[in-house]
């Protein structure tokens, strides 16, 4: 398991969600629509050539434990650091967020919507399909929600975790958290997830939590010329 975390972004995407995506044996991207992010079977050697004829020019990605010079047919557009953090407790006990409702194909204007608002991460209409995506409402507006993104053997990420501004405060996204990190202890899988490493303040909620930095990683987001 340790070794599918180290290179999830592959694991995940050579592996059980090979199905949501194209490429290469040596480099693959998730289908259209559902996340930009790539994945390479070498990430400090990254096979960019092999996804050239699954990219559109203009199109912008989020690669992750590559440091080396922009590829050609490429450019770097960001370069940060994240930390992968894998779950290290007890299950939580029982559901937290028992009036989350799942999301589907209605309400995925109202997802992106709120993605969108508050920047969680990439974020495409297909993502609430990559795995189980709950949300909270105030009456008929979504104002909280989280999900599944990655899916790795015996591995699940917790992903798009985010709340309105007008309703944070109120712990609702950590109560979706803690609903899926069960499901997912349930399930057999150990939940892991990202966060930038300069959010020092999510870092410190996520162990309060339960979770462990595993690793730091280099991030970028490129773009196909």
């Amino acid at each position: 398991m340790t070794d599918h975390l180290h290179n999830v972004f592959w694991s995940a995407l050579n592996g059980p969600q090979a199905h949501l995506a194209c490429g290469s044996d040596t480099a693959r991207r998730y289908a259209r629509g559902y996340t930009p992010l790539l994945g390479f079977a070498d990430p400090q050697a990254p096979d960019f050539a092999a996804l050239a004829p699954f990219c559109e020019a203009g199109e912008q990605f989020y690669c992750a434990d590559w440091t080396g010079p922009a590829q050609p047919g490429w450019k770097v557009d960001l370069e940060a650091s994240m930390y992968r953090m894998a779950w290290d407790a007890e299950m939580p006990g029982d559901d937290a967020a028992p009036e989350s409702v799942p999301l589907r194909a209605e309400q995925v204007d109202q997802a992106v919507q709120l993605a969108a608002l508050t920047r969680p991460g990439p974020f495409g209409p297909r993502t609430i399909e990559m795995g189980e995506y709950f949300g909270l409402f105030e009456g008929s507006r979504l104002v909280a929600m989280s999900g599944e993104r990655m899916h790795a053997p015996g591995l699940r990420e917790v992903s798009g975790v985010c709340t309105h501004p007008d309703f944070q405060g109120r712990g609702l996204a950590r109560r979706l958290m803690e609903k899926l990190i069960r499901r997912q202890l349930q399930r057999g899988e150990r939940p892991f997830l990202h966060v930038m490493a300069a959010n020092a303040g999510a870092v410190r909620l996520y162990e309060r939590m339960g979770f462990v930095i595993y690793r730091e990683c280099p991030v970028r987001v490129v773009t196909r010329t």
